[in-house]
């Protein structure tokens, strides 16, 4: 029986390592701009869906306001640059800590509330953060921040001439997500959190504090996903109320997770994997008709999955390995 498991394990690893030295492989096997640029919305989508997974998969908590924290990491490591001069890294510190706080300070009145109403708080929530951005002067307006261009370096995360720092930097960061998520799995928080997703009532009555472990969800989840602006914030050189605090990227990484399997530790890259490419696919095939065909394709493509495998993508993996 050991030495089943072992071998089971075993051959997990193997895959994950191939996995690995695959996507490490991958620019050099493609070396055109658009299969990486496509590799990198992958990576980036995936680690920000595995962020919303610590607090919509694990813990039950399906919010529709991530975008908040996504703006919060982009503005901060565009700020610090052309307000103080200082490097996007310290924009990225900062925007975890202030994506944090906000996320707590978010949590804490919305956590009273369940279901549907938690989650349109945070949509609601969203749309108010993204109209004070928008009449902020201080940090753009709704004119935005136009990030200086400057010589290709790593202590500004500036590369005119190569995608390849950016590809890499969002891999470290989709594996980041999933290191940190299957460590949170493994953990007592993990399973407090689970406790909670399944009956909040029950968990409570056997010791377990809700609100301090759904708050823990909302600043983990609320941290990573600031990473994620801050990269892409870096990555467009541009960012405006209107394309960093949309209410779209919210419902975008929530789809990603629910169609590759949510509460999952892959079902997020397997979401990424497939709602990435279907949107870039079908806005350059159909897209530019002006008649909104790529956006039907889309939509109809999302609800033929979700009918025929409502456990996501994975289901038909773990289907095929019951058969």
């Amino acid at each position: 029986m050991a030495a089943t498991a072992w071998g089971g394990r075993g051959f997990r690893y193997a895959l994950y390592g191939a996995l690995f030295a695959a996507a490490l492989a991958y620019p050099f096997v493609f070396r055109q701009p658009f299969p990486q640029d496509l590799a990198i919305k992958i990576f980036l989508f995936g680690g920000l869906a595995s962020a919303w997974n610590v607090l919509g998969g694990f813990t039950g908590q399906v919010s529709l306001g991530n975008a908040i924290f996504f703006g919060v990491g982009a503005y901060a490591a565009a700020v610090v640059q052309t307000q103080w001069g200082w490097t996007p890294w310290a924009g990225v510190l900062l925007g975890m800590a202030a994506a944090t706080g906000i996320g707590v300070l978010i949590g804490y009145p919305c956590f009273r509330l369940k279901g549907h109403y938690f989650a349109m708080a945070t949509l609601v929530i969203g749309e108010v953060v993204s109209t004070l951005f928008m009449n902020w002067q201080w940090a753009g307006g709704a004119i935005g921040v136009y990030i200086p261009i400057r010589d290709d370096t790593w202590k500004y995360y500036q590369f005119g001439t190569t995608k390849l720092p950016y590809y890499y930097v969002t891999l470290a960061f989709l594996v980041s997500a999933l290191v940190l998520s299957a460590a949170l799995l493994r953990s007592r928080m993990g399973y407090y959190f689970r406790a909670i997703r399944e009956d909040q009532d029950a968990a409570r009555s056997l010791g377990v504090p809700a609100r301090r472990y759904k708050l823990a969800a909302m600043g983990i989840s609320a941290a990573l996903t600031s990473v994620g602006g801050s990269l892409y914030a870096q990555y467009v050189l541009f960012i405006d109320p209107h394309s960093v605090f949309p209410m779209m990227l919210s419902i975008q990484v929530v789809l990603i997770a629910i169609l590759g399997g949510v509460g999952t530790l892959w079902g997020a890259v397997v979401g990424a994997m497939v709602l990435i490419p279907l949107s870039e696919f079908t806005r350059i095939y159909i897209g530019g008709t002006g008649s909104g065909l790529d956006l039907i394709a889309y939509g109809l493509l999302i609800v033929v999955i979700s009918v025929i495998q409502p456990r996501g993508v994975l289901g038909f993996f773990r289907k095929a390995g019951a058969a």
